[in-house]
């Protein structure tokens, strides 16, 4: 049962890779809890479906990532999870067109709802 708990996360967590890569901020959204909250680093905290969805779609306007994630680990406990990971790849600046190094570790807090995992923590900051 824990093995596909763990399988279940990971495949989410490719799901949120794919909505960073793709820019795809209504993606990134289904993938919280209705009342989730997105962490991002020197940025304040959005909080709720709206506030998550706007911040990604502000996010994906300024950058486009190409990153790929890294699982460090992935603790199941009941209802919540935790997962460590780590990024590694580039970010595309809309605004001059540079391409830059990006690297991030990150910590995600995932709750079972309706049967299904849900991001309901994300927090990250950069290593370089």
């Amino acid at each position: 049962m824990v093995k596909s708990e763990k399988e279940s996360i990971e495949r989410l967590l490719d799901v949120y890779k794919k909505s960073l890569n793709t820019s795809d901020a209504k993606l990134a959204q289904s993938l919280y809890a209705t009342d989730g909250v997105f962490m991002p680093s020197g940025a304040p905290s959005a909080i709720g479906s709206e506030q998550i969805l706007k911040s990604y779609e502000f996010v994906f306007s300024q950058i486009q990532l190409n990153i790929e994630f890294f699982i460090d680990e992935i603790l199941v406990e009941g209802d919540f999870a935790f997962a460590t990971t780590s990024s590694k790849g580039t970010t595309l600046i809309h605004a001059n067109g540079e391409t830059i190094p990006e690297e991030n570790r990150e910590l995600f807090v995932f709750e079972k709802v309706n049967g299904g995992w849900k991001i309901a923590r994300y927090m990250f900051n950069k290593t370089k």
